[in-house]
């Protein structure tokens, strides 16, 4: 071989040694950006931690934590929404789903249990997750209703043939009356049982001192106060305790389809119980699911949805469901029906009933 082959082969061989090295320089650079974008322009955050978005998976999971009454509905919505988003998105979405009580979830949320979506049964058990820095505020404006999305009323459950004849909340207030009711100090249920109390003396012309005196009078008939709800109704139904319980409208309905025998009055001056819905901002933002969760929340509000709830004993929120002729005849309207609203709100109530030395404090000190 002459000195210019060796050259020219050298020259050839030199080239290719370069273009492989800039191929492999060109791929690294490529596998680099794609890293880098994978925790920032994909993520909803931007934080070095984040997950890529939801969009760009095949599967996405969400984490539903609601309280313990709404499961019966929540099972036969969540596939509905699943099969929905498939045939629109082609994502497949599995649902991990929590029930208990609402301020034992709320608490477990604040700890740590990585909620995307919160249902729970009062907006001041929401607020406490908003205050812990894991919702943002201006979320009851995010969906309809000022987000709620199941209602109920108070219902009086009694033994069967009533015989203590008790019709409406100031028959609770009489000597030999036995009420079963949860603390109200500790469970969210019972606060609605309360404000239900003092709705029923103001809405029928009372002061503040009427309806406090006649408040005094029912507790002062409550034997016990259980932690929470399940167990003032293990103990009316199962022990065998009291005479009365004040429950939700739903729980009875839901009780009644499993074939349980209950007798109970709907008093025509009610309090209107209301469950908000709300996308936990931290969580979705580090899940990187929020617009599935955003997605489920409104599906919440389709009258698909609320057709669901409306046969598990809740009232509907959608105007349209709750005037056909089937949940019209379910569920009569009441005659005097107070909110929440009309007593400031959760963060007024909480204040001045259930603050350690408030109103509740006040009237247990009287017992």
């Amino acid at each position: 071989m002459t000195i210019w082959q060796r050259l020219s082969r050298l020259r050839v061989n030199s080239i290719k040694s370069f273009v492989s090295l800039f191929l492999v320089g060109v791929s690294l650079s490529v596998a680099i950006a794609a890293c880098s974008s994978g925790g920032g322009s994909n993520s909803t955050t931007g934080s070095p931690g984040a997950s890529p978005v939801a969009q760009n998976k095949q599967n996405v999971e969400v984490t539903l934590v609601s309280f313990a009454v709404t499961k019966a509905a929540h099972e036969a919505i969540i596939p509905k929404f699943v099969q929905k988003w498939k045939q629109e998105r082609n994502q497949n979405v599995t649902f991990q789903t929590s029930y208990g009580g609402s301020g034992s979830q709320t608490r477990a949320v604040i700890d740590g249990l990585e909620a995307d979506i919160v249902h729970l049964a009062l907006a001041l058990d929401t607020q406490k997750i908003e205050k812990a820095g894991l919702i943002q505020p201006g979320w009851e404006q995010e969906v309809p209703n000022n987000a709620i999305v199941s209602k109920s009323v108070a219902a009086l459950v009694t033994r069967e043939g009533n015989p203590k004849g008790i019709k409406d909340w100031s028959d609770l207030g009489k000597d030999g009356v036995k009420l079963i009711t949860a603390d109200p100090k500790t469970s969210g249920i019972a606060r609605w049982n309360f404000l239900a109390l003092w709705n029923s003396a103001i809405k029928t012309g009372g002061d503040e001192a009427k309806a406090l005196d006649f408040v005094t009078k029912v507790y002062k008939n409550v034997p016990v106060l259980t932690r929470d709800a399940r167990e003032a109704t293990d103990a009316f139904f199962k022990q065998g305790q009291g005479d009365a319980l004040i429950n939700y409208e739903n729980e009875i309905i839901l009780a009644q389809q499993k074939g349980e025998k209950v007798s109970y009055v709907i008093p025509d001056v009610n309090i209107s119980i209301d469950n908000p819905i709300a996308v936990v901002d931290k969580n979705v933002d580090r899940h990187g699911n929020r617009e599935v969760a955003e997605a489920f929340v409104k599906f919440l509000y389709t009258k698909e949805a609320q057709q669901e709830f409306a046969k598990v004993g809740f009232r509907p929120v959608n105007q349209t469901v709750a005037q056909t002729k089937e949940f019209a005849d379910k569920y009569p309207k009441v005659k005097t029906l107070g909110t929440v609203k009309d007593y400031g709100g959760w963060g007024e109530i909480q204040k001045k009933f259930f603050d350690d030395g408030a109103v509740f404090d006040q009237i247990q000190a009287k017992k």
